[in-house]
């Protein structure tokens, strides 16, 4: 009778929890003012996703063989990537846990006990031993949604850690592509100041010859040994940067410092092709991780108000206990005795000083800041599109007007040796227009640096290099 009983309450109690409302407001994306186009140049909308800049593989984007083969080691061992793996792991777990407060606990325990009596004067005992085995039960009965809500919030903040996963695999593919580009610039620089150097040296050397015979003042020996000492200069700097930035790049893929940096193409053949259309800006809600990661903490904080208004209302638990006992083990599931115990039980609070009231407000709080900062990643992203557009498109332009200044400063550099040698004009006039086409040469490095740079940030901008 006590076992259907039992049965027919928990059959009911189901049946509520079925029908149940959830409390607090179910989520729905908010609207945000998405531009139709990006505004910069080249953002001509693309109607095939699959064709745009963010939806394309980094690897049809760096096509250096040595750059695939760092950012794959980097992908599969940086210490970054794996911190944030480890912890999609934890909230996977978190959401195990949740889920777990929806359904009955049930626990089962053994006793054994005994007593031993001592009668005087006659000194004769009596012992009595019992040994018992049950189960019990318990339920927190979700009426009113709250564990549900609970598991809804665990799993958005399952989903922000994932999301964040892509995050950080879209800032290391850049970061990596970023550092070979800044390593193979440094490398140029080191070979243009190396061969600087020799071509000057052999001008002093012929400097020094012209003055030794009287056909060249000292100051002409003087302005050239500048000349050397200018170049010289910069190579310990570059050599400097170029083992510190190793050093980095190592670090990146989760190596220690001083590993060798496998280099592949040189800078001027790190092709900066045309870039594909970035894209519809709308699809930029669904790709960029830091978007979603920030919608998913939208989500969770949304969830959490249903819990805090949950907290308003009755709770409502069940619990059962039943067993058996027997004064000797082997007669436990014979002849003895059986026990049932159930009870249903309904708490409402009723004086809490506000803080239920209080709790709900801060939760909502909390929701709203989640709403502003989502807004606002947003906002930042499509900022972060249009600069890198921007900047794509004024450091190609650049690099143009760098490399006709480079043609111009070598050609005025070859005319004052020529006029020097021919005795037309002082030395001071190739000590300027050396300087000025060594110059050039390292800004054309720089431009074509910037150039690629830029399609990193774009790249990056757009969400793409986190698709495997």
């Amino acid at each position: 009778m006590r076992r259907a009983t039992l049965t027919l309450a928990l059959s009911i109690t189901s049946s509520l929890v079925l029908t149940s409302c959830l409390k607090g407001p179910n989520y729905s994306r908010p609207k945000v003012d998405v531009p139709t186009d990006y505004h910069g140049p080249s953002s001509t909308v693309n109607a095939d996703e699959a064709q745009s800049l963010g939806h394309a593989k980094w690897w049809s984007i760096f096509k250096d063989d040595a750059l695939q083969k760092l950012i794959r080691t980097a992908i599969g061992q940086n210490y970054d990537l794996r911190i944030a793996a480890s912890r999609v792991l934890e909230a996977h777990e978190a959401v195990t846990i949740a889920r777990s407060d929806q359904v009955p606990t049930v626990s089962g325990g053994a006793t054994l006990s005994g007593t031993r009596y001592r009668y005087f004067p006659d000194r004769s005992q009596t012992k009595n031993n019992i040994v018992e085995l049950g189960l019990s039960f318990g339920w927190d009965v979700d009426f009113w949604g709250k564990y549900r809500r609970l598991t809804e919030a665990a799993r958005a903040d399952l989903m922000a850690t994932e999301w964040a996963r892509r995050g950080v695999v879209n800032g290391l593919v850049s970061s990596v592509a970023a550092a070979y580009f800044e390593l193979r610039t440094l490398d140029l620089e080191l070979e243009i100041s190396r061969r600087t150097l020799a071509s000057r040296q052999d001008s002093l050397d012929l400097t020094r010859a012209l003055v030794n015979g009287g056909a060249a003042p000292l100051t002409d020996q003087r302005q050239a040994e500048q000349l050397v000492e200018a170049a010289a200069l910069s190579i310990p700097n570059l050599e400097r940067q170029v083992q510190q930035l190793e050093n980095a790049i190592n670090i990146l893929l989760g190596r220690n410092p001083g590993a060798p940096i496998e280099r592949g193409l040189v800078l001027a053949e790190q092709l900066a092709p045309e870039v594909p259309p970035p894209g519809i800006p709308s699809t930029l809600l669904d790709r960029r991780p830091d978007i979603a990661q920030a919608e998913q903490d939208l989500v969770a904080a949304n969830a959490r108000i249903g819990v805090a208004r949950a907290a308003f209302f009755p709770d409502i638990t069940l619990t059962g206990l039943g067993g058996v006992a027997s004064s000797a083990l082997g007669n436990l599931f014979r002849s003895n005795p059986k026990s049932w115990d159930y009870n249903a039980s309904v708490m409402e609070p009723i004086f809490t000083r506000g803080r239920l009231k209080a709790n709900l407000r801060q939760i909502e709080a909390q929701r709203e800041q989640a709403l502003l900062a989502y807004q606002q990643t947003i906002q930042q992203a499509f900022r972060d599109v249009s600069d890198g557009l921007i900047a794509y498109q004024k450091f190609r332009e650049s690099r143009v007007h760098q490399e006709r200044l480079l043609a111009a400063a070598k050609d005025a550099a070859d005319l004052a040796r020529t006029r020097y040698q021919g005795g037309a004009t002082s030395y001071l006039e190739v000590l300027t227009n050396e300087t000025n086409s060594f110059s050039a040469e390292i800004g054309l490095a720089t431009a074509l640096l910037n150039e690629r740079l830029a399609v990193v940030q774009l790249y990056g901008a757009l969400g793409g290099g986190w698709e495997q």
